[in-house]
């Protein structure tokens, strides 16, 4: 994966989103998802990201947190950026709230594939750099400027 406009749309990057809770973040998530692609409900994804995460936080330290899942019904790789307003807590192994998450869906057969996305998110992820300008972006269309166009 060279950059992610091929798993990450605007309308599925959110600037300063409602925090709250990490419930209430996932609800967010799942409308997201769902209004953008049809055939994902809500239901299934707010389920889904909920069963993963009682798996174990998907929160990095640092502020990051990267839920993810496999999901029926799912074509292709899709992603979701969010920056938060006010940090959630998410039981990251640093106890640090998390204010930037990336969520990835895949296809339930998508074993490698995940990973190999996951591995790539992560490290961009660790840029601290990469952090401080989604955290700086204004608004969606910068957020997704910045999360498609930098370079690794």
């Amino acid at each position: 994966m060279q950059n992610l406009t091929q798993i990450l749309s605007p309308g599925r990057t959110i600037c300063r989103a409602p925090g709250g809770s990490k419930k209430r973040l996932f609800e967010t998530i799942a409308r997201i998802i769902s209004e953008d692609q049809l055939s994902l409900p809500y239901a299934e994804v707010f389920t889904q990201l909920i069963a993963r995460e009682k798996l174990g936080s998907t929160g990095l330290g640092q502020g990051i947190a990267i839920p993810h899942c496999r999901i029926p019904n799912c074509s292709q790789p899709l992603g979701t950026l969010l920056s938060v307003d006010e940090a959630v807590d998410f039981d990251a192994p640093d106890n640090q709230p998390v204010d930037l998450l990336f969520v990835l869906l895949v296809p339930e057969e998508a074993h490698q594939e995940h990973l190999d996305i996951l591995s790539h998110i992560a490290g961009l992820f660790s840029q601290a750099e990469f952090c401080q300008a989604l955290r700086n972006a204004g608004d969606n269309q910068a957020l997704y400027d910045i999360a498609t166009q930098w370079q690794v």
